[in-house]
């Protein structure tokens, strides 16, 4: 029987690639925490099968615990995001939080704004469901606001539909790095709110900050509910918890509520986090996690500018990622193939662009999981890759 034929044109029009795991390599590739920071989440957890067990082994209310929801409120204010209880709506992480608005605003044929590049991992999930990308470009400010404008204005005289929201990632852009200036975010809120078109903020790394000032989020500048938050305990806690948020108004968390297929995320898992949150746990994990994160970045910078001082790329204030230029001549897929090779796995960058004919001279490499032994391990296995494909193009032109 023919498998492909059977399925779906959400499932048919993705990669039937298995995902590759570490197996013994050195991962660049994925935006995984550093296990050697794991909090000690003993406590929060006996709490959680005790205390609180006839909670914690019922069925979930479906947007979260009322408890649970109230910090996430209280931790979204204290940022400058005034944000009241009933406008959360707990998740099984970010990624369950992006498909979930999916779910509620898209229909097949509707289209979305991201930036060229995005969050690789989201786009499959925009894809499933049936939508068109308007791609608009990025530089050291952040999203290109004048470039949404003219697509809109375009849009508008074609007597076309507008796009049913624009999502961006303002904080140590995935895969970029790059964080908006505050006058960028101003503007894309202002052109949000005067198209009628929302605005969903996916900021998961934002409190991992290692220098400069934090910019105010997209929600704390919104004045008319058109900004859509998506946040997760993933960097700040462990991903492997699978505890994240949607912020939304009232009428919108309802819904998604009633379209949230889980029985209710669980509350076992809410319950241990908010255990560990009520005393004091997500800040001072956060600060273990920016001097572990940004001592990583430090090593992975020297290592770069040591072992492979053809590329270029912009220091991050934050997050997890570096986004490497490489020369232009310079394949980021056959160099992610080679560097595989040499048994170091990185992430091409066409993987994260939503449509075609992109320069594929980029690659993104992870600091978060590794050690700083195996940062100049993996630089100095991927500086060999790239001068073994630098070779054989020179004995090519050559010939």
């Amino acid at each position: 029987m023919d498998s492909h034929s059977l399925l779906a044109r959400r499932a048919a029009a993705l990669s039937p690639a298995a995902f590759s795991g570490h197996h013994g390599t050195i991962p660049f590739e994925s935006g995984d925490a550093f296990p050697g920071i794991f909090p000690d989440l003993t406590a929060a957890a006996e709490l959680a099968l005790t205390k609180y067990r006839t909670e914690t082994l019922q069925y979930a209310p479906r947007p979260g615990l009322p408890e649970m929801r109230e910090w996430v409120a209280q931790y979204l204010t204290a940022d400058g995001a005034r944000t009241s209880p009933q406008e959360v709506l707990m998740s099984n992480g970010a990624k369950h939080g992006i498909d979930l608005l999916c779910r509620l605003l898209l229909d097949e044929g509707d289209s979305i704004v991201v930036t060229a590049p995005t969050y690789f991992t989201a786009i499959p999930i925009f894809k499933s469901h049936g939508v068109s990308f308007v791609e608009v470009g990025q530089d050291a400010e952040g999203i290109d606001v004048e470039a949404i404008e003219a697509s809109f204005t375009r849009l508008c005289r074609q007597g076309r539909k507008l796009p049913k929201f624009i999502y961006n990632i303002p904080d140590f852009h995935n895969p970029t790095s790059v964080t908006m200036s505050r006058r960028r975010r101003e503007a894309l809120v202002e052109i949000g709110a005067r198209h009628g078109v929302l605005v969903v903020e996916d900021s998961p790394y934002r409190k991992i900050r290692f220098q400069g000032e934090s910019e105010p989020s997209l929600k704390a500048l919104d004045q008319d509910q058109g900004v859509l938050t998506v946040g997760t305990f993933s960097k700040l806690v462990a991903p492997g918890l699978r505890v994240g948020w949607v912020t939304a108004p009232p009428d919108l968390v309802n819904r998604m509520g009633q379209l949230k297929s889980d029985g209710g995320s669980s509350p076992l898992l809410q319950r241990t986090v908010l255990e560990f949150c009520k005393t004091g746990g997500v800040e001072s994990h956060t600060r273990i996690a920016q001097d572990t994160y940004g001592a990583h970045r430090d090593r992975m910078v020297r290592a770069l500018r040591r072992e492979l001082p053809q590329v270029t790329f912009a220091i991050p204030d934050g997050g997890y990622y570096v986004w490497i230029t490489l020369p232009e001549e310079m394949d980021g897929d056959a160099l992610a193939k080679r560097a595989a090779e040499e048994h170091v796995l990185i992430i091409p960058g066409s993987k994260f662009f939503a449509g075609k004919g992109h320069p594929k001279n980029h690659v993104r490499l992870a600091y978060s999981y590794t050690t700083p032994e195996e940062i100049d391990e993996g630089i100095g296995r991927l500086a060999r890759a790239y001068a073994a494909l630098a070779e054989k193009a020179k004995v090519q032109e050559n010939a």
